[in-house]
């Protein structure tokens, strides 16, 4: 009975998800079709758009959150960092200020949204900044660091009045844009045809043990031009937890400790700790949710919380306790990592040659 009762729910919810979906198709059609408008205007130069002779990189995706932007914006700090000064653009997703600033990494995540906090605070030699105007935040940076070698934007591929010299587009393993659909049916802010405009597409999030095979699937289904390069890259998790006072292994964490997540798209998270043996329960939040005055009673009376990066950024301030830890992640290759790294660098060692 049970059994029956269950399959009977998931075929009402099917059914209403299928009406939902009818219902909100002309929507879809609606908005996409002002997109494709919008889009063309640029591309035919009846909106303007401004293009630098000096580097410039864009991080973006064509869906709702969730593809792993941050870490793809770190990973390219640490490639550059060594021989190159580098600089942040973000919109601040989530702040309650407005216009362009320069992070010092003493403010909260409500002042500079959480990703921007992040970069600063694991990176504070970099000059991380935010505002809403790509161009005019791309105008500041320069005016405050002229000699300032590269500038990440991060989450702007849907910017248009700034066409970046590159541009990284990120789609996950598993909820790849081409089995998407518009916005408000599917996750699409911008019609697939909008990948034609990246110079290389990274599909993030893989399982590590992706076969070649699998890898040759995706590329068929993505269809990218002759032109376009395809990676594969998977979530790396530390092995220990942190926070401002000191690291714990992940062994030595309390049973049954939080886990309190507050991002797109947890699973990998929650499947990694699980193959970790670990035994914990979920308080799942809604992608940048800023907690309220109760939520965070209820997280203080926890006696361990482990957390993400941008999530700590958001509770550090308000969570005194130190039973307060976050997991690190990276973004790691899967194969191919030499020719990622060989292709972008290349292009900004020709882009700062021609500036010279």
């Amino acid at each position: 009975m049970k059994g029956r009762k269950m399959d009977s729910s998931k075929l009402v919810y099917i059914r209403f998800m299928n009406a939902l979906r009818k219902i909100l198709f002309p929507f879809a059609l609606l908005y996409e079709g002002i997109i494709r408008l919008r889009n063309a205007c640029f591309d035919r130069g009846i909106l303007t758009t401004r293009s630098y002779d000096f580097p410039v990189i864009c991080v973006g995706n064509l869906s709702v959150g969730g593809t792993g932007k941050t870490p793809m914006v770190e990973y390219l700090i640490r490639l550059f960092q060594p021989q190159y000064t580098v600089a942040t653009l973000s919109r601040g997703y989530g702040r309650k200020t407005k216009g362009f600033y320069r992070l010092n990494g003493k403010e909260s995540a409500t002042q500079t949204g959480d990703e921007p906090l992040q970069f600063k605070m694991k990176f504070p030699e970099v000059l991380v900044t935010v505002g809403e105007d790509r161009q005019q935040g791309i105008a500041k940076i320069k005016a405050q660091q002229p000699h300032l070698d590269v500038i990440l934007l991060d989450d702007a591929y849907q910017h248009r009045k700034v066409t970046p010299g590159f541009s990284i587009l990120l789609t996950a393993y598993g909820a790849l844009y081409t089995a998407d659909r518009m916005l408000p049916v599917g996750n699409l802010r911008e019609p697939k045809s909008g990948a034609q405009r990246a110079d290389v597409v990274v599909v993030t999030k893989c399982p590590s043990d992706i076969s070649i095979a699998e890898q040759k699937h995706i590329q068929q289904e993505l269809s990218l031009m002759p032109e376009q390069q395809l990676y594969f890259t998977k979530i790396g998790y530390a092995d220990a937890v942190f926070n401002a006072e000191e690291e714990c292994d992940l062994k030595e964490l309390p049973t049954n400790f939080c886990l309190v997540t507050g991002i797109a798209k947890p699973e990998p998270l929650v499947h990694y700790l699980k193959n970790r043996q670990l035994t914990f329960r979920h308080r799942r939040f809604k992608d940048h949710h800023h907690f309220s005055a109760k939520e965070i009673a209820q997280l203080q009376k926890e006696r361990c919380i482990i957390t993400t990066e941008k999530d700590y950024m958001r509770l550090k301030s308000s969570i005194q306790s130190p039973s307060l830890y976050y997991l690190p992640i990276q973004q790691e290759f899967v194969g191919n990592k030499e020719g990622f790294d060989a292709k972008i660098k290349t292009w900004v060692e020709r882009v700062l040659q021609r500036e010279a």
